[in-house]
Order: C-alpha cells, then sequence, then structure tokens
C-alpha cells in the first residue's frame, strides 16, 4: 500500500476531535453516518492507491505544455475528470437539487487531502471545476446554472476563474479586461487574463470561465468589478458548441506541479467573445470572494497533502538507510558493530518530528476550518455567525501555514535523504518544487497576511478574535486536568497574552492614521499567530490522545495516542518559542521598511 499520508491520523481528527458524525444531527447531512464516512475515505485511498501516485512521477515528466494552439495535458487528466463526475465527487457538497451529494465540507476535505497526497496535479482540474460551478449555484440566474451546471458536474466541461491581468498582478482594481453591454443581455468582452489554472486542455468539450471585469463606464478601483461566466464555446439553441473567441495564448512552464497547465487566455481577440453576467454589477469581486476564499482552503489543503506525501518518503527512507552508528556513552563510536539506519540518529528524528508536527498539525487545522464552514452554514441558526467568524479569521492562516511551514517540512525530508534527496531516484525533489508554488496561488503569503491583519482581526471590533481566544481558554482548561499537560497548557496560555499585547501594540499605529506602519510587518505578524493557532491544534490534540490513554476508550492503539502527546512536546520545545523573536520584532521602533523613512535603502 503506497503510503503518502496516515489514514490513522484522519481518522482522529475526523472522529475523535472534531466527531465528525454529530454533523449528522444537521438537517442537510441526516442521510449520513460515522460508516458511511468511513466507506468513503477507505474507497478514495484504494483508488488513489491504485490509479493517482503510480503517476506522480510520470506526469511530471510528462508536463502540460502548448502546441498548435492547444494545451497538451497527461491523459490521466481525463480519465480522471471521467471518473469523478461518474461517482459525483465533483458535486459532492452540493445540494440534491444540483445533483450533488450534501457530502459534509469536513469530511470532503479529508478525502480532498488523501487524493491531493497521492497526486497533487490531478485534483485541480476537478477542483475549480467545482468551484466555478457552486459560484454559478449561488450566484447565477436559473438559466445559466441550468446551462452549465450540470455538464460541469459530470466531468464534461471543465471551469476555472479568471483574475489575473498581465499588467495588476494581484492588485485586482487595476484590471482592465472590459464587458460591453449588448442588445441581447449578454456582453461583448475584451482583455487578457493570465496564470489561469486549468485553462485549458483537450479533455474538456468546453471550459466554463469565471471572468471578473468591468462593464464599459463601471466606476474605477474594485466597487467597479463584476462577475461574468465566459465558455470557451457558445452555446447554440440546439444545444451544439461554436467557438467564442477565447484563445489559448500559451502555458506558463513551472517550477512544479508540471501535470498541471497554467494557460494565458485572450478574449475577444476577433470582437466575438460573448459573456453573461453572473449576479449583480459591480458585485463582482464580493461574489468572486465566494470561490477565492474556497480556493484559499484547497491550497492550504493541498500544501499540507504534499507535505504528507513528503514526510512519509523520507520516514520510510530513515527506516531503510543504514549509515554510521549511535555514539555510546563517552563519546565512542564502535565501528566494529553494523551500521544503523539513521533514523536512530536525533538530528534525523529531529527533522522527522518536525515533518511530522507541520503536516498533521495542518491536517487538523484545514479539516476544522471546513467544520467552522459546516457549522457556519448548517448548524443551529445562533452558532451560525460565531463560525462564520472563525472560518474569516483562519482562512489566510490554514492557506499560508502549510503553504510556508509545509515548504520548510519538505525541505528537511529532503535533508533527510541527503544527496539522494536533491536526485530524482526518490521523490523528494519533486515535492519540493511542487510545494513551492503553494505561497504564491490564491494571494502571495504577503497579500494573506495583509488580509489577517489589515481585514480579519479588527473585523467586527475583533468579534472572531475574541472568539478564537474562546477556544483558546477551553482547550487549555481541558489540558490543565492532566499534570503532565499542565506546562503545555500555561506555555500556550502565556502565548496568547503575548498574541493580544502585540495585536494592540500594532492597533495604536492604526487608531493614529499610520496604517502604513500598521500592516508593515504584517507577514511577520502572520508568522506569530500561525505558530499559537498551531499549538493549539496541537494541545488540543493531545488532549484528546491523553483523555483516550488514560479513560482505556481508545479505538487505536496505545502507542499511536502516545505518538500524539510526544509531538506536541516536540512541538512546544522546538517551534512555539520562535513568537519570541516575532513579537521582537513587531515591537521594535525602529522603521525600516517604508520608503519615505528610509531612502537611502536601494539607491
Amino acid at each position: 500500500m503506497a503510503a503518502y499520508t496516515d489514514m490513522e491520523h484522519i481518522r482522529f481528527v475526523l472522529h475523535e476531535m472534531l466527531q465528525a458524525s454529530t454533523l449528522c444531527e444537521f438537517e442537510r447531512y441526516k442521510d449520513y453516518d460515522k460508516e458511511a464516512f468511513d466507506i468513503l475515505i477507505d474507497s478514495t485511498k484504494d483508488y488513489a492507491d491504485k490509479f493517482m501516485y503510480p503517476l506522480l512521477k510520470e506526469m511530471d515528466e510528462q508536463p502540460a505544455h502548448y502546441k498548435d494552439g492547444k494545451i497538451i495535458v497527461h491523459p490521466a487528466v481525463g480519465k480522471f475528470m471521467k471518473y469523478c463526475g461518474e461517482n459525483g465527487s465533483i458535486g459532492s457538497t452540493f445540494d440534491y437539487e444540483h445533483g450533488g451529494m450534501q457530502l459534509p465540507h469536513t469530511v470532503y476535505s479529508a478525502v480532498s487531502h488523501i487524493v491531493q497526497a497521492a497526486n497533487n496535479a490531478l485534483p485541480g482540474y476537478t477542483g475549480l471545476t467545482q468551484g466555478a460551478a457552486d459560484l454559478l449555484v449561488t450566484y447565477a440566474s436559473p438559466e445559466l446554472i441550468e446551462k452549465y451546471v450540470p455538464k460541469m458536474m459530470k466531468g464534461e466541461w471543465g471551469g476555472t476563474m479568471c483574475l489575473t491581468e498581465p499588467q495588476a498582478g494581484s492588485s485586482l482594481s487595476d484590471i482592465t479586461t472590459t464587458a460591453y453591454p449588448q442588445e441581447d443581455g449578454s456582453y461583448k468582452i475584451k482583455g487578457q487574463k493570465i496564470f489561469i489554472s486549468g485553462g485549458d486542455h483537450e479533455y474538456a468539450d468546453n471550459i466554463v470561465h469565471l471572468l471578473i471585469g468591468r462593464i464599459e463606464g463601471a466606476p474605477a478601483g474594485t466597487k467597479g468589478i463584476s462577475l461574468f461566466v465566459v465558455p470557451k464555446k457558445r452555446i447554440n439553441e440546439d444545444g451544439s458548441l461554436e467557438s467564442n473567441d477565447v484563445i489559448t495564448a500559451g502555458d506558463f512552464q513551472k517550477m512544479g506541479q508540471r501535470g498541471y497547465c497554467t494557460t494565458h487566455l485572450v478574449f475577444g481577440e476577433n470582437d466575438d467573445c460573448r459573456a453573461w453576467l453572473v449576479g449583480a454589477e459591480n458585485r463582482g469581486l464580493k461574489n468572486m470572494f465566494q470561490m477565492m476564499n474556497g480556493a484559499r482552503i484547497d491550497v492550504g489543503l493541498t500544501a499540507a497533502s504534499v507535505a504528507s506525501a513528503a514526510y512519509h518518503a523520507s520516514l520510510q527512507y530513515a527506516k531503510e538507510r543504514p549509515q554510521g552508528r549511535r555514539i555510546q556513552a563517552g563519546g565512542v563510536k564502535n565501528t566494529n558493530q553494523e551500521q544503523t539506519t539513521i533514523i536512530n540518529h536525533p538530528d534525523v528524528r529531529r527533522m522527522l518530528h518536525l515533518q511530522e508536527a507541520v503536516t498533521e498539525a495542518c491536517i487538523s487545522l484545514l479539516l476544522t476550518a471546513s467544520n467552522y464552514q459546516d457549522r457556519a452554514h448548517f448548524g443551529p441558526e445562533e452558532e451560525r455567525q460565531k463560525y462564520h467568524e472563525l472560518l474569516e479569521l483562519i482562512t489566510p492562516i490554514a492557506k499560508t501555514y502549510p503553504s510556508e511551514m509545509g515548504r520548510v517540512s519538505v525541505s528537511n525530508g529532503l535533508q533527510v535523504l541527503g544527496g539522494y534527496g536533491f536526485c530524482q531516484d526518490f521523490p523528494l525533489e519533486q515535492y519540493y518544487r511542487d510545494i513551492r508554488i503553494m505561497a504564491l496561488y490564491e494571494g502571495t503569503t504577503g497579500i494573506q497576511s495583509l488580509d489577517l491583519l489589515g481585514r480579519k482581526v479588527i473585523m467586527n471590533n475583533g468579534s472572531a478574535m475574541k472568539h478564537l481566544t474562546k477556544e483558546f481558554i477551553s482547550t487549555i482548561k481541558e489540558a490543565t486536568s492532566f499534570d503532565d499537560l499542565k506546562p503545555y497548557a500555561e506555555q500556550l496560555k502565556s502565548a496568547s497574552k503575548e498574541l493580544a499585547s502585540t495585536t494592540q501594540h500594532l492597533l495604536t499605529f492604526a487608531m493614529q492614521g499610520d496604517h502604513e506602519r500598521y500592516i508593515a510587518d504584517a507577514t511577520v505578524y502572520m508568522e506569530m499567530m500561525s505558530n499559537i493557532v498551531i499549538a493549539w491544534q496541537w494541545l488540543k490534540m493531545a488532549t484528546i490522545a491523553k483523555t483516550a490513554l488514560v479513560s482505556g476508550n481508545t479505538i487505536q492503539s496505545t502507542s499511536f495516542y502516545e505518538r500524539k502527546v510526544h509531538t506536541m512536546k516536540f512541538y512546544f520545545k522546538y517551534e512555539l518559542p520562535k513568537i519570541a523573536a516575532c513579537k521582537h520584532t513587531l515591537h521594535s521602533e525602529d522603521n525600516l521598511t517604508i520608503p519615505e523613512a528610509n531612502q537611502v535603502a536601494f539607491s
């Protein structure tokens, strides 16, 4: 069986930590139970073992590319889209009335993690199709939904989101793609979009682009952005398809995720590209955030999944690779002894523990975010606002921490393999290339950090932060019931207070009107808060594990729960203390990055 994730950990988070079966008490999920969830998870792993994982290296060696005006991708893309369409997984979380399965987002994320860990290139094609279809279901007219969504759900048509333009990059207020109203209610579109994942390939009969642009005469900035559906091929009255003047200009050749195409699209080169408005005029960016936030969670999950696969690959190597001998008392090596496997060397164990601590906490955090989504939309009415705010607050963290620390985790895995890690004999070098883009997808780390400190922390007068603090307090209280967890509970309590005082310190700049100074070191704040959030996840997991050990009510092996407590202790020793450096930087009076204050820099 292929080792790229830990099924025991997935079940632990789902059933013991998040108690996913309680979601079945909601009207929406009443048709499910724990057994149904487990069957789905196991069958997904079986499919991923047999079809997806064996193609990981081949898809990297045969990358998506542009040829003769078309994007050529690996044939596995077509097989995967067909499989997902036939088994209904593209519509997993959709309403029954739209052909969906009404599967909880919590469970769907667990399933997504498995397939992403097996092969991180394939799920992007169906994931974006799902996100685009979901956006249509939420905001489009019934006519547009009926026209596009069924084919997308079946995997016959693909879907994308088209935001970025060459001259604007991440500054969406500067996009220039223009929509010209037509007498029949449609619009003519002119413009270009770049970095469009899954933007074109031969295994979809049509690609349905969800595109943001400006209606001619619309206000400047983000307030003048509207959302449109722009199919690659128009649908005639008889159901046939014809070109919609969407030209694929090329495919970007990437360092990693080479099996996942990234296209440059030109709309309306021949003045014949038609689009249809989705939602109200000038509300496009607000509506698009539904897909963007979902994509951010998915990117974080993909990063966690790649890091998971790298961890299991390096763990297997460390168990099998003999090298050197353990140091005996007095610092002596007995060269007459057989070589030991490198997993017995303390520094190798440190690197493996770091990988374990990062990947398992990331999976826990991402499934927690999905659980918040379920509860925000379908839980008791009186709790929905709380979970909505918690989801909004942790989304930038759930995207950024796995992307940044996942890369560090994979790097440590590569280091475990030594020279072999840098070679193509083992998959670590590919995982390292694949994960690097996660910090760029769907908003760079800097953008996520600005979102966290500039929007989410102060949202509703800090209401989300208050909810998160209560979650910290609840976990700390539960942990203190065990004597050996008390020191770690106190450490998290102290860290939480440090975060609160640092937040208040930064807010003084905002209150003085110095907003640029307030957000200048947002990425450092992101690092500090992320480390504390991950520490919270680990203390929570350790408390659940300790409860199972003390009560004897263990679903899994005793060693599994003991390992959870051990890894928590590792994280609190090696990673959580790093917040002190972040605090030092954030409280420093030196103002070194704002141009007006440092005109001598970069001269």
